[in-house]
Protein backbone atom coordinates (compact mmCIF):
# COMPACT_ATOMS: atom_id res chain seq x y z
CA UNK A 1 0.00 0.00 0.00
CA UNK A 2 2.84 2.40 0.90
CA UNK A 3 4.57 1.75 -2.42
CA UNK A 4 1.33 2.46 -4.29
CA UNK A 5 0.79 5.77 -2.48
CA UNK A 6 4.37 6.80 -3.27
CA UNK A 7 3.69 6.24 -6.98
CA UNK A 8 0.41 8.11 -6.66
CA UNK A 9 2.04 11.28 -5.33
CA UNK A 10 4.46 11.22 -8.26
CA UNK A 11 1.57 11.29 -10.75
CA UNK A 12 0.52 14.66 -12.26
CA UNK A 13 -2.21 15.26 -9.73
CA UNK A 14 -2.95 18.78 -11.02
CA UNK A 15 -4.97 17.28 -13.87
CA UNK A 16 -7.59 16.03 -11.46
CA UNK A 17 -7.63 19.23 -9.45
CA UNK A 18 -8.04 21.35 -12.57
CA UNK A 19 -10.87 19.27 -13.99
CA UNK A 20 -13.19 18.00 -11.22
CA UNK A 21 -14.85 15.00 -12.83
CA UNK A 22 -18.24 15.25 -11.15
CA UNK A 23 -18.79 18.86 -12.14
CA UNK A 24 -17.71 18.28 -15.72
CA UNK A 25 -19.87 15.18 -16.07
CA UNK A 26 -22.92 17.08 -14.83
CA UNK A 27 -22.10 20.02 -17.10
CA UNK A 28 -21.82 17.86 -20.19
CA UNK A 29 -25.09 16.09 -19.43
CA UNK A 30 -26.83 19.45 -19.03
CA UNK A 31 -25.34 20.69 -22.29
CA UNK A 32 -26.40 17.47 -24.00
CA UNK A 33 -29.95 17.94 -22.77
CA UNK A 34 -29.94 21.50 -24.12
CA UNK A 35 -28.63 20.35 -27.49
CA UNK A 36 -31.24 17.59 -27.56
CA UNK A 37 -33.83 20.35 -27.67
CA UNK A 38 -32.07 23.00 -29.78
CA UNK A 39 -30.82 20.61 -32.47
CA UNK A 40 -34.34 19.34 -33.00
CA UNK A 41 -34.01 15.85 -31.50
CA UNK A 42 -36.91 16.48 -29.12
CA UNK A 43 -39.19 17.25 -32.04
CA UNK A 44 -39.21 13.57 -33.04
CA UNK A 45 -38.00 11.69 -29.95
CA UNK A 46 -39.25 11.76 -26.38
CA UNK A 47 -37.19 10.82 -23.33
CA UNK A 48 -37.77 10.47 -19.61
CA UNK A 49 -40.32 8.56 -17.49
CA UNK A 50 -43.22 9.65 -19.72
CA UNK A 51 -41.31 9.14 -22.96
CA UNK A 52 -43.46 7.78 -25.80
CA UNK A 53 -42.96 7.00 -29.45
CA UNK A 54 -43.57 9.97 -31.75
CA UNK A 55 -42.27 10.45 -35.29
CA UNK A 56 -39.24 8.54 -33.99
CA UNK A 57 -38.99 5.98 -31.17
CA UNK A 58 -38.37 7.09 -27.60
CA UNK A 59 -34.68 7.12 -26.68
CA UNK A 60 -34.81 5.82 -23.13
CA UNK A 61 -32.24 3.05 -22.59
CA UNK A 62 -30.84 3.65 -26.09
CA UNK A 63 -27.19 2.89 -25.22
CA UNK A 64 -26.68 -0.86 -25.32
CA UNK A 65 -30.06 -1.47 -26.99
CA UNK A 66 -30.53 -3.55 -30.11
CA UNK A 67 -31.46 -1.39 -33.11
CA UNK A 68 -35.13 -1.45 -34.06
CA UNK A 69 -36.19 -2.91 -30.71
CA UNK A 70 -38.68 -0.41 -29.28
CA UNK A 71 -42.02 -2.11 -28.92
CA UNK A 72 -44.89 -0.52 -30.81
CA UNK A 73 -42.78 1.59 -33.17
CA UNK A 74 -42.88 0.93 -36.91
CA UNK A 75 -39.31 1.05 -38.21
CA UNK A 76 -38.12 1.47 -41.77
CA UNK A 77 -37.08 -1.61 -43.72
CA UNK A 78 -33.51 -0.38 -43.56
CA UNK A 79 -33.55 -0.28 -39.76
CA UNK A 80 -35.28 -3.65 -39.52
CA UNK A 81 -32.52 -5.07 -41.69
CA UNK A 82 -29.80 -3.70 -39.42
CA UNK A 83 -31.69 -5.03 -36.42
CA UNK A 84 -31.72 -8.49 -37.95
CA UNK A 85 -27.98 -8.13 -38.55
CA UNK A 86 -27.54 -7.60 -34.82
CA UNK A 87 -26.71 -3.88 -34.70
CA UNK A 88 -26.29 -2.68 -31.11
CA UNK A 89 -26.50 1.02 -30.34
CA UNK A 90 -23.28 1.38 -28.44
CA UNK A 91 -21.63 4.79 -28.30
CA UNK A 92 -19.46 4.23 -31.38
CA UNK A 93 -22.47 3.26 -33.51
CA UNK A 94 -24.53 6.17 -32.19
CA UNK A 95 -21.69 8.56 -32.92
CA UNK A 96 -21.41 7.36 -36.52
CA UNK A 97 -25.18 7.56 -36.98
CA UNK A 98 -25.50 11.05 -35.51
CA UNK A 99 -22.70 12.39 -37.70
CA UNK A 100 -24.44 11.34 -40.93
CA UNK A 101 -27.65 9.30 -40.57
CA UNK A 102 -28.20 8.84 -44.32
CA UNK A 103 -24.64 7.64 -44.88
CA UNK A 104 -24.74 5.26 -41.93
CA UNK A 105 -28.15 3.87 -42.87
CA UNK A 106 -29.25 4.53 -46.47
CA UNK A 107 -33.05 4.76 -46.82
CA UNK A 108 -33.45 5.73 -43.16
CA UNK A 109 -36.59 7.71 -42.36
CA UNK A 110 -34.59 10.01 -40.14
CA UNK A 111 -34.51 13.14 -42.28
CA UNK A 112 -31.65 14.81 -40.45
CA UNK A 113 -28.35 15.86 -41.99
CA UNK A 114 -26.33 15.09 -38.90
CA UNK A 115 -24.60 16.78 -35.99
CA UNK A 116 -21.64 18.74 -37.34
CA UNK A 117 -19.53 19.21 -34.22
CA UNK A 118 -17.89 16.19 -32.58
CA UNK A 119 -18.05 17.93 -29.18
CA UNK A 120 -21.83 18.30 -29.54
CA UNK A 121 -22.09 14.56 -30.12
CA UNK A 122 -20.00 14.01 -26.97
CA UNK A 123 -22.49 16.11 -24.99
CA UNK A 124 -25.46 14.26 -26.48
CA UNK A 125 -23.97 10.85 -25.70
CA UNK A 126 -23.33 11.82 -22.07
CA UNK A 127 -26.93 12.99 -21.81
CA UNK A 128 -28.18 9.72 -23.34
CA UNK A 129 -26.15 7.78 -20.77
CA UNK A 130 -28.33 9.31 -18.07
CA UNK A 131 -31.33 7.62 -19.71
CA UNK A 132 -29.68 4.20 -19.73
CA UNK A 133 -29.71 1.77 -16.77
CA UNK A 134 -26.43 0.44 -15.40
CA UNK A 135 -27.01 -3.05 -16.80
CA UNK A 136 -26.89 -1.75 -20.37
CA UNK A 137 -23.72 0.22 -19.78
CA UNK A 138 -21.99 -2.64 -18.05
CA UNK A 139 -22.24 -5.19 -20.85
CA UNK A 140 -20.39 -2.87 -23.24
CA UNK A 141 -17.27 -2.84 -21.05
CA UNK A 142 -16.79 -6.51 -20.12
CA UNK A 143 -15.36 -8.72 -22.85
CA UNK A 144 -16.02 -12.47 -23.28
CA UNK A 145 -12.39 -13.27 -22.46
CA UNK A 146 -12.41 -11.44 -19.11
CA UNK A 147 -12.13 -13.98 -16.26
CA UNK A 148 -14.92 -14.03 -13.71
CA UNK A 149 -14.09 -12.27 -10.46
CA UNK A 150 -14.74 -14.07 -7.19
CA UNK A 151 -18.09 -13.07 -5.61
CA UNK A 152 -16.40 -11.99 -2.37
CA UNK A 153 -14.26 -9.52 -4.33
CA UNK A 154 -17.24 -8.14 -6.25
CA UNK A 155 -19.06 -7.76 -2.94
CA UNK A 156 -16.44 -5.38 -1.50
CA UNK A 157 -18.07 -2.00 -0.90
CA UNK A 158 -15.70 0.64 -2.21
CA UNK A 159 -15.16 3.97 -0.49
CA UNK A 160 -16.13 6.75 -2.92
CA UNK A 161 -13.92 9.42 -1.31
CA UNK A 162 -10.92 7.11 -1.35
CA UNK A 163 -11.67 6.28 -4.97
CA UNK A 164 -11.75 9.98 -5.82
CA UNK A 165 -8.35 10.38 -4.18
CA UNK A 166 -6.93 7.46 -6.17
CA UNK A 167 -8.47 8.64 -9.45
CA UNK A 168 -5.75 11.25 -10.05
CA UNK A 169 -3.71 8.48 -11.66
CA UNK A 170 -6.55 7.54 -14.03
CA UNK A 171 -7.00 11.04 -15.45
CA UNK A 172 -3.41 11.20 -16.64
CA UNK A 173 -4.77 9.22 -19.61
CA UNK A 174 -8.58 9.06 -19.41
CA UNK A 175 -10.55 12.27 -19.85
CA UNK A 176 -12.09 13.42 -16.57
CA UNK A 177 -15.00 14.82 -18.57
CA UNK A 178 -15.93 11.40 -19.93
CA UNK A 179 -14.98 12.33 -23.49
CA UNK A 180 -13.14 9.87 -25.70
CA UNK A 181 -9.84 10.98 -27.24
CA UNK A 182 -8.64 7.63 -28.50
CA UNK A 183 -8.74 6.27 -24.93
CA UNK A 184 -12.11 4.89 -23.76
CA UNK A 185 -14.05 6.92 -21.17
CA UNK A 186 -14.45 5.28 -17.77
CA UNK A 187 -17.14 7.36 -16.04
CA UNK A 188 -20.64 5.91 -15.55
CA UNK A 189 -19.38 2.31 -15.40
CA UNK A 190 -21.25 -0.04 -13.08
CA UNK A 191 -18.93 -1.07 -10.25
CA UNK A 192 -19.06 -4.76 -11.12
CA UNK A 193 -17.93 -4.14 -14.70
CA UNK A 194 -15.16 -1.77 -13.56
CA UNK A 195 -13.83 -4.30 -11.04
CA UNK A 196 -13.95 -7.10 -13.61
CA UNK A 197 -12.03 -5.13 -16.21
CA UNK A 198 -9.32 -3.94 -13.80
CA UNK A 199 -8.81 -7.48 -12.52
CA UNK A 200 -8.51 -8.65 -16.13
CA UNK A 201 -5.58 -6.25 -16.57
CA UNK A 202 -4.15 -7.15 -13.17
CA UNK A 203 -4.22 -10.84 -14.12
CA UNK A 204 -2.81 -9.99 -17.56
CA UNK A 205 -5.81 -11.42 -19.38
CA UNK A 206 -5.97 -8.09 -21.22
CA UNK A 207 -2.92 -6.91 -23.12
CA UNK A 208 -1.96 -3.37 -22.18
CA UNK A 209 1.42 -2.94 -20.52
CA UNK A 210 0.52 0.40 -18.90
CA UNK A 211 -2.74 -0.89 -17.42
CA UNK A 212 -1.05 -4.09 -16.28
CA UNK A 213 1.58 -2.07 -14.43
CA UNK A 214 -0.94 0.28 -12.83
CA UNK A 215 -3.29 -2.47 -11.68
CA UNK A 216 -0.42 -4.56 -10.32
CA UNK A 217 -0.05 -1.92 -7.59
CA UNK A 218 -3.77 -1.97 -6.72
CA UNK A 219 -5.29 -4.20 -4.09
CA UNK A 220 -8.90 -5.32 -3.98
CA UNK A 221 -9.88 -2.40 -1.74
CA UNK A 222 -8.29 0.15 -4.10
CA UNK A 223 -10.01 -1.34 -7.13
CA UNK A 224 -13.36 -1.37 -5.32
CA UNK A 225 -12.88 2.27 -4.28
CA UNK A 226 -12.13 3.38 -7.85
CA UNK A 227 -15.13 1.42 -9.11
CA UNK A 228 -17.41 3.04 -6.54
CA UNK A 229 -16.15 6.51 -7.38
CA UNK A 230 -16.52 6.24 -11.17
CA UNK A 231 -19.96 4.67 -10.77
CA UNK A 232 -21.00 7.59 -8.53
CA UNK A 233 -20.20 10.22 -11.16
CA UNK A 234 -23.45 9.51 -13.03
CA UNK A 235 -25.49 10.93 -10.14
Amino acid sequence: MYMFLQKLFLAPIWLFLAFPAVALADGHAAEGERLFRTLGCAGCHEVGPEGRNKVGPHLNQIIGRTAGAVEGFRYSRAMVGRSEDGLIWDEDMLRAFLMAPADFLPSTRMAYRGVRKAEDIDHLLIFLRTLTPETNLGTANVEPGDPKVAPEILAIEGNVEYGQYLSSTCVTCHQASGESSGIPPIINWPAGAFVTVLHAYKGKSRDNAVMQQITSALGNEEIAALAAYYESIQD
